[in-house]
Order: structure tokens, then sequence, then C-alpha cells
């Protein structure tokens, strides 16, 4: 063969790569085989022009490793390639000749030269050469000595086995540990996540060491790992570059081209098959070298414990006492163990639909493994795999492995509440009814599997649910309220004014009883924390608190005026204003700055504040009613989120003392600081939308409320207080909420007068001012 020839047949395999690249008309498996096909081609004709440019050099035989190996390229996967020969000479320049051309087409390329020896030397003690050596592939060469080194990589890995099962069951466990749950995290790492491709690839490999898949294990592993290798394609064509983490900005872009309905449906779908698989290979790696447990006991009705997991006994009849499933399941959680796969399959043969009203004491069965908390959730996991709970609650199923693609949430909508009700089974010291706390958790937000408000569809699917599961009517009316109002807490804590009266009148008006107060407040904490950790923190924990112990006055018969006492200003800043000079001081996350009042000294304060890339957490504000022939003062307290690189304050307090002074330029810095300024990366599931203005009527007494949603940016606190200044406002109170990239602004405000806001022109204006003032 010719140069010309050879260059010619590089070139034309080249470009069958490029269509092959291109067709996005097959996905998955399929696409990644075809595409490992047409490299397949295109590395063999670097090959043959490195072997005719070198005509001298010993035989070598070019090995396919790793997922090249097995025939599944993605685009944007490594080209896993192993030299082999059986040759004291060096053969570099045979193998530069072959790498060069791929790294100049701008592929990343895993390479190795070895002679046969040493790679299978190196095989004997190194786990990733020896599963590598599992799936390896002759692309070209000596065909003799590819056949060996593929039938010596068997032979390596059968005669170690033992080693290699436990050492890879120590680094599955690493791995899942590391990079979190597939199916329930907001951006899932596909291959290395646990229920992700890696874990499908783990077990296959095990196999080849005598762990046995059953046939219908297999078949549904192989099912699910199409699903999610065809999600990892898909974001490699989507992004047009490496990784395996499905980040939220390209979730949409990757399921068109996945060619899925809608990115929630994608999710769903890579969702659903990572529970599988997950489920699949921890059932697998629980059966590796498994002792005996002893001798079998029962340790419920019906329920044996036998070699460490849950069995039904043999008399027990899950179809005439489908209570059963209930029953082994808190058995399985109370015992840290797995139900047995044979009793799973039993069940799920036998257990029928739950009759229209649950058998007597089935609820309290529930409610018992419930209590069991985070034990249970794997036990749930189980049953749920086999669609048993989904025979007890037809409600449940379209809550399965449905996605929350925002920036709050961090699990899918059934995760999300098995997680609220395992945290609630450890607050529920905190109320009188522990069974209504983990059943409000598990259906607070049972309505997300509906179209319409979740909370409204929830609180008309538990007025059927309840009587169904043989609640009393007043049990049911409680969880009804939780449902209805299970985010009532947290956001009056973060957006209003906690010492105003109308905003504890109103909260006590909503909950109605020191029961269902307590109730409210378990379920806030429980589900914050199983939202994700930007909804609970010490700040909120402290704010929610402090609403409870107002409102828990009032419903208890106290007067609302004894529980609106304010916290700001107190006596040090009472103190400070006294002097009638400026003071700023610096305590901790606090930030308090004394000042002669005027109209817009909170907007410049909020500004050096973003100059120095503070998150404002809560903002309050406080002056003096003016008075003839002294100075009116005023204070500002911010509450701040310290960065984990901590705060240098002395050039803060710096600038505020010019700020307070009219002498720092403001405007044209924060101009400056965005142009230079890296946005950090949020959370976020769309755009939040066009800014939005809201008067909260009836929200304050004395104040006029003003709630401003709009996407954050560099000193845009200081940008809406400062509009509400021009138009002739006094900043009372403030609250900061941002939630991803969306910032919920909540101002108590009043005219320079003392009045609340009732004029719609003047409102009009407000409006008119801010809106322009976000840009």
């Amino acid at each position: 063969m010719t140069t010309t020839a050879a260059s010619r047949e590089i070139d034309q395999a080249w470009k069958a790569r490029e269509a092959a690249l291109a067709d996005r008309s097959i996905g998955g498996r399929e696409y990644c085989h075809r595409l490992a096909i047409a490299t397949d081609a295109w590395i063999a004709a670097l090959a043959q022009q490195a072997r005719d440019d070198h005509p001298r050099a010993p035989k070598f035989v070019l090995v396919a490793v790793g997922g090249y190996g097995r025939g599944e390229l993605s685009p944007q996967s490594d080209i896993d390639l192993v030299l082999i020969h059986q040759s004291k000479q060096s053969m570099e320049s045979v193998a530069s000749a072959i790498w060069y051309p791929i790294w100049d087409a701008g592929l990343k390329l895993g390479h190795a030269v070895r002679t046969f020896d040493d790679h299978l030397e190196l095989a004997k003690d190194d786990l990733d050469t020896a599963t590598a050596l599992l799936t390896a592939r002759p692309i070209w060469g000596d065909e003799k000595m590819g056949e060996a080194v593929v039938e010596a990589g068997l032979k390596n890995w059968t005669k170690r086995k033992k080693r290699w099962r436990l050492e890879l069951a120590r680094r599955v466990l690493e791995r899942q540990t590391n990079a979190g749950d597939v199916a329930y995290i907001l951006e899932p790492d596909l291959k290395n996540g646990h229920g992700g491709i890696r874990d499908a690839h783990s077990l296959w490999w095990a196999e080849c060491g005598g762990l046995v898949l059953s046939k219908e294990d297999n078949a549904a592993l192989n099912e699910c790992y199409d699903v999610l290798l065809s999600a990892r394609v898909a974001l490699h064509l989507a992004t047009e570059r490496t990784g395996d983490t499905l980040r939220l900005e390209d979730q949409d872009a990757a399921a068109a081209a996945a060619g899925a309905e809608s990115a929630d449906a994608f999710m769903a779908d890579i969702a659903a098959a990572a529970r599988t698989v997950a489920w699949v290979a921890d059932e697998a790696w629980g059966r590796v070298d498994k002792g005996k447990g002893g001798a079998p006991r029962e340790v419920a009705p019906g329920v044996m414990y036998i070699d460490g997991e849950m069995e039904l006994a043999i008399d027990a009849d899950p179809s005439i006492d489908p209570t059963y499933m209930l029953r082994i399941a808190t058995a399985a959680a109370r015992q840290q163990a797995r139900i047995g796969r044979k009793s799973l399959d039993r069940l799920a043969e036998v257990l029928p639909e739950w009759p229209s009203r649950w058998p007597a004491g089935a609820i309290d069965k529930l409610v018992a493994l419930l209590l069991e908390g985070h034990a249970a959730i794997d036990v749930l996991e189980a049953l749920d795999q086999k669609g048993l709970i989904s025979r007890m609650l037809p409600e449940w199923e379209p809550l399965r492995s449905k996605p929350q693609r925002n920036a709050y949430h961090r699990f899918t909508v059934d995760r999300h509440l098995w997680e609220a009700a395992a945290n609630a089974s450890e607050l529920v010291d905190m109320v009188g009814r522990p069974d209504l706390l983990v059943l409000g958790a598990l259906f607070h937000d049972v309505g997300k599997g509906y179209p319409g408000d979740h909370t409204e569809v929830g609180m008309a699917m538990m007025q059927e649910l309840g009587p169904r599961m043989g609640l009393s009517e007043a049990d049911t009316a409680i969880i009804i309220t939780m449902i209805e109002q299970h985010l009532l807490l947290p956001d009056v804590a973060m957006r209003r004014d906690l010492s105003d009266p109308a905003t504890i009148t109103h909260v006590a008006e909503r909950v109605g009883s020191q029961d269902v107060l307590e109730l409210l407040h378990a379920l806030t904490i429980a589900d914050s924390k199983a939202t994700g950790p930007s909804a609970w923190g010490s700040w909120k924990e402290q704010l929610v608190q402090e609403l409870v112990e107002r409102v828990s006055h009032v419903v208890g018969g106290g007067d609302v005026a004894d529980a609106t006492w304010t916290l700001f200003p107190d006596a040090e800043t009472l103190a400070l204003m006294a002097t009638g000079d400026p003071h700023v001081v610096v305590d901790g996350t606090r930030l308090l700055v004394v000042y002669r009042d005027s109209p817009g000294i909170f907007s410049r304060i909020a500004g050096v504040v973003s100059l120095h890339g503070l998150d404002v957490l809560a903002a309050r504000a406080h002056s003096d009613e003016p008075q003839l022939g002294r100075v009116s003062m005023g204070a500002s307290e911010f509450r701040v989120q310290m960065p984990r690189t901590g705060v240098e304050w002395e050039p803060v307090v710096d600038d505020l003392e010019k700020a307070l002074h009219g002498r720092l330029a403001i405007e044209s810095r924060l101009v400056e600081r965005a142009k230079t300024y890296r946005r950090r990366r949020t959370l976020q599931a769309a755009d939040p939308g066009p800014p939005r203005l809201t008067f909260h009527d009836h929200a304050s007494d004395d104040a006029s409320v003003i709630e401003v949603r709009c996407q954050t940016k560099i000193g845009i606190l200081y940008r809406i207080a400062k509009a509400l200044a021009e138009v002739g406002l006094d900043i009372r109170h403030a609250t900061v909420q941002t939630i991803g990239s969306e910032i919920i602004d909540t101002f108590y405000v009043r005219d320079w007068n003392g009045d609340q806001i009732t004029d719609p022109g003047h409102r009009a204006e407000i409006e008119r001012a801010v809106l322009h003032s976000i840009g």
C-alpha cells in the first residue's frame, strides 16, 4: 500500500467516523457500537500506515480496552488503546505514529505500550487493568497475540476472582459514596453514581468471577443500562464536551438530543432506570461472601429472620392479609436487614390491590414503619421496586421517580417524601401526635404527581385518602391542614416582620391550635432538611423558632400585643443611636450600622455590602420618629452569609463610613464590579421569569408590604432600595431570600410622613421605579 493510498484510506475512514458521530437517528448502545466500529476502521488504517512506515518493527497488536473495548464509544469518550508486543526493541516510534494522528484529531486518548508479559503482570495486581482486560478487543495486528491477550485476561480474573470480587465491592461502595445516587439527586453522575453505568459494569465483571445474576435481573439490568447509556450519549451530543454529570443547565438540551418528550420525562426515565440498577446491584453485592446468620427465628408474627434477611413464614398468606407487607418491612427496617428475594417475589406475585378501606390496624403498621426513620428508606425502595407501594396506595404511582428540577430540591418527589418522613421520626418529642407527624410528612407533597396546584390537589386527595386508610375525621382534618400550611412557617419567617401584630395574628388564625402549630413546626424542619442544604440553616431555624414562640403565645390565649416585642433596635443599638454619631459594628455575621437618617442611606449600605461580595440573608431598618430640634437617627442591621474564605471586615467598614458621608461612588463601582464579576454557578430549573412587584395589603397594620421577585445580580438590593427612596419611601424592615438565581425581597415601607401607601398613582410610580431599577 503506498503512502497516498494509505492516506486516502485513513481519510475515508475518518469521514465514516464523522458520519457515525453525526447520525442522530439512533441512540444508546446502537449509537455507541456504530461509532466504535467506525473508529475501529480509522485506527486500523492508522496502524496499517504505521506498520508500512516501520516495516522492520516487531509484531504487535493494538487492543481496545475499557468502554472502547466493550464497543461502547460515546461521542466524547476517551479512546483507550494498548499496544502489546513481545520484543525487547523500543516500540515508541510505531506507537507515536498511531497516537499523534489521534491527538491531532482533537480526541482524548488513553494509551500504553507494554510487552505481553508486562501487561499481564500488571493485571495481577491492578484492578483497573484486570477489569479492562475483561472487555479487551483486538483492533489490528497479530491475531494470535490478540487472542492470547484476551484469553490471559480472563484467566487472570477467574484465578483471582475472590480477591477481585472483594476489591471490586470495596471500590463500588467508595465510588457510590462519593458520587451520590443517580436516581435521586438533582444533577446525577450518570457513570459513577449509585445506580449508574459503572454499577452495571461492576456486576458484569463480578459475573465473570462467579457472581450469579438471575435472568430477570440481567434483563432488567440491560434494559436500564440502555437508558443510562442513551442519556450519556445525549449529554455528550448536547454539550459537545466530556463529562458524565448531567447538570441542570444541560438537561433540556440533553433531553432534546435524546428525543425525549420533555426534560422532566427524560430525568424521570433516568431516575427509574438508576433505581433499578442500584437495587439489583445492592441485592447482588449483599450476597457476596454472606455468612450464615444463625438459626432462623421469628421476629414478628409470620416473619422470620434467616441468614441476615427477612422472610415470610411458610404459613403467612399476604393474599388474605396484605398487611404482611408492612409487617415484614418494619421488621427489616428494625433489624437493618434486607427483605429476602423470595419473599419480595412472593409478595409481588400474590399481594392484591388493597381494599377500598384498609384492614383494621394497617395504618398503625404504616406508622410503625415510618417511625423507624432512615432505616425504612431502603426497605421502602425494595417494596417500590416490586410495585408494592402502589398496590397499597395507588396515589403513589405518579410520584415514583418524578423529578423536581429546581434550586431547592435535591431529591425526586417520592424520595423527598421518604426523607421528610424519616426526618420527622427524629422529631417526635416535639409533638403530642407522632403518628400524625410522620403521616403528614409522608403526604405533604402528595399532590405533586398531579396537574394543578400541588397543595390544593393534595388536600383534596387526603379528604378521600384519610378515611380509606382508617383515620378519624378529626385526624384527617389535621393532616389536610398540615398539607395546606406546610410552607406557612418558613415563608412567613423568612419574608415578614415578626414584630408586626398582623403577621402573628395571620399565622395564629391559619394554625388554629397548639397541636397543629407543633406539628407544623416539626414538619417545617423535616421538610426543609429533606429538601436540601440550602433550604435549612441556623438563621432560618432561629427565625422559625421565634415565629413559633410568638404564635404559641397567641394560640394559647395570650394577647397579640405581648407577642410582638421587637428585637431591633435592641439596647445596644438604642444606646449607639442616642450618641447622635454614626457607628459601624461587626459581630460574626451581623453588620450593624447607625447613622443620621436621610433618604437613601439603607440603599448605600446595601451597595457597599454588594461591592464586597457579601450575600444578604436578611436586613432590618429602623428610624426615629422625627422630633423638632433633634437629629433623627436611623439604624440598619444586615445578616450576611459568611463566605468559606471568611471576610476581611476592615475595608468593608472603611467603605461604609465613606458611604454614610456620601463620599463613595457606589453606582460606578458596582458597574465596574459587574464587568469583572464571575457569576457563581446557581441551580435553577428555568428562568425565574420577568421581574414583578406585589403589594401585600393587610400584611401589616402600620406599613405597606412590597414583595419584589427577580433574577439576582450584582447590587440588586442596592438598586431596589435606591428606587424606593427616590419615590419617597422609608424602609422600616426588609428581608432577603435567594433561591437559586431568583431573589425574593420583602420591604415594609411608609412614606416620609409615616403613612401607608394607598394612593393608586403613587403605587404605580413605585412599581415603575423598582422594575426600571432592576432592568
